[in-house]
């Protein structure tokens, strides 16, 4: 069982009624709140281990509402809750940082296990951002010697290559976007441009790849941006 906190926010009692009754019989501790003010309320008593916010409330949306709560909270993670489906909303919700995003009407079973994909991704960043040394199948990041092995045969990378190789390394199968890795890998001073990081991404796969046309690691989540594959 488990004891993560989960905020719910939704201006649905029914939807609140539903989600409250299915997470706590998956043994979470569920606090819900019907507007963005009761949320910033309750996320200043508690401290949510995740958030699942409705984007269409009266007053405060949800995207005010996420900056506010990472004002409090910092790096909580945030599933998005909406009625829309609407490829807009999507882009700026993951740009803003949120880990996932649900279309309603939804199942309430399929949310219960996003809630913990989510919060199992969330450790396994937590423990990778404690360890220096990274290894999957044949690939070894060592971030102190900013080194990559691939079975055994060191591979020369650039600072950049490297920084943008580890982040994805190190949150295996978490969708970065383009925007997300720019801000992330190139300080505030560059302006630069999506074309950045398809270039970086091209000149990795050419160097960690077998088959940069078919890459195993380097995925394109496409219509999203890039992620590190690993089963």
């Amino acid at each position: 069982m488990t004891n993560n906190n989960i905020l719910v926010v939704d201006d649905d009692p029914k939807i609140l009624k539903i989600l409250q009754h299915t997470l706590s019989k998956e043994g979470f501790k569920v606090t819900t709140a019907a507007s963005g003010e009761e949320a910033l309320q309750a996320a200043r008593q508690m401290s949510p281990d995740l958030v699942l916010l409705d984007i269409m409330m009266p007053g405060m949306d949800g995207f005010e509402t996420y900056q506010k709560l990472r004002a409090i909270r910092g790096e909580v993670p945030v599933i998005i809750l909406s009625a829309r489906s609407d490829e807009i909303d999507k882009i700026v919700g993951f740009r803003m940082g949120v880990d996932d995003y649900q279309t309603k009407p939804f199942s309430p079973t399929e949310l219960a296990l996003r809630v913990k994909a989510v919060l199992r991704r969330v450790r396994e960043q937590q423990k990778a951002s404690h360890e220096n040394l990274l290894q999957y199948g044949d690939i070894v990041l060592d971030y102190d010697k900013r080194g990559v092995e691939i079975k055994g045969r060191r591979v020369e990378l650039t600072p950049k290559e490297f920084e943008l190789l580890w982040l994805m390394a190190a949150n295996p199968n978490h969708v970065f976007t383009k925007a997300h890795l720019l801000d992330k890998i190139w300080d505030s001073s560059f302006y630069g441009d999506d074309n950045t990081v398809t270039v970086h991404i091209r000149k990795l796969r050419e160097k960690v790849e077998e088959d940069p046309s078919k890459p195993a690691y380097i995925k394109t989540v496409w219509g999203t941006g890039y992620k590190f594959a690993y089963d």
